[in-house]
């Protein structure tokens, strides 16, 4: 079962619905398109009546009582979300790994071989098994702490920031083997 998210932030709102919805306007819902802070999965939500949604606005979907959200329609594909959720979804990818960098950081200090051939780390777009080797070594002497520290001890790495957002919108398709960080 996969994991339940109980805030997501707003990436775009459609206030008649998807523009290529034939049905006649009275019987189209207001749609949301959102991104879940936890674990990072796009989401459809249907708004309660009358409520009106901002774009980077959280609101709350979890279990309990829903102010906004009258209920989740579903999950979708990065390539389901429209131009303005597009453009969205990056700005705010890269907000939520700021204020949660203790989490990402985690990844490079915990990562381990999905396989004998491969590691979790050389999934990451522009880091390969020379990177995956120093990053080990590296965390072996002393666990990273921040981003910018990574990039001070290890020397050429790829903004590793960057790359973790390069790697979730690659997982937002859902068509990967090997999921890191979209759950």
């Amino acid at each position: 079962m996969a994991p339940k998210e109980e805030y997501a932030i707003i990436l775009d709102f459609l206030q008649h619905g998807y523009p290529f919805d034939d049905r006649p306007a009275h019987k189209k819902n207001s749609i949301a398109q959102a991104i879940g802070i936890n674990f990072l999965g796009l989401l459809e939500l249907v708004p309660k009546k009358d409520i009106f949604l901002q774009p980077n606005e959280k609101v709350y979907i979890g279990e309990g009582k829903r102010e906004k959200i009258h209920h989740i329609s579903g999950r979708l594909k990065l390539s389901e979300l429209t131009e303005t959720a597009k453009t969205e979804v990056e700005i705010i990818i890269k907000e939520l790994i700021e204020e949660n960098e203790i989490k990402f950081i985690e990844f490079f200090n915990k990562a381990g071989p999905i396989n004998m051939r491969r590691h979790q780390i050389e999934l990451l777009p522009g880091f390969g098994n020379k990177h995956m080797l120093q990053i080990l070594e590296e965390r072996e002497n002393k666990i990273f702490e921040k981003f910018d520290e990574m990039k001070e001890r290890i020397k050429l790495l790829p903004d590793p920031k960057q790359a973790i957002i390069k790697r979730i919108l690659i997982e937002m398709e859902g068509e990967e083997k090997y999921y890191l960080f979209v759950k």
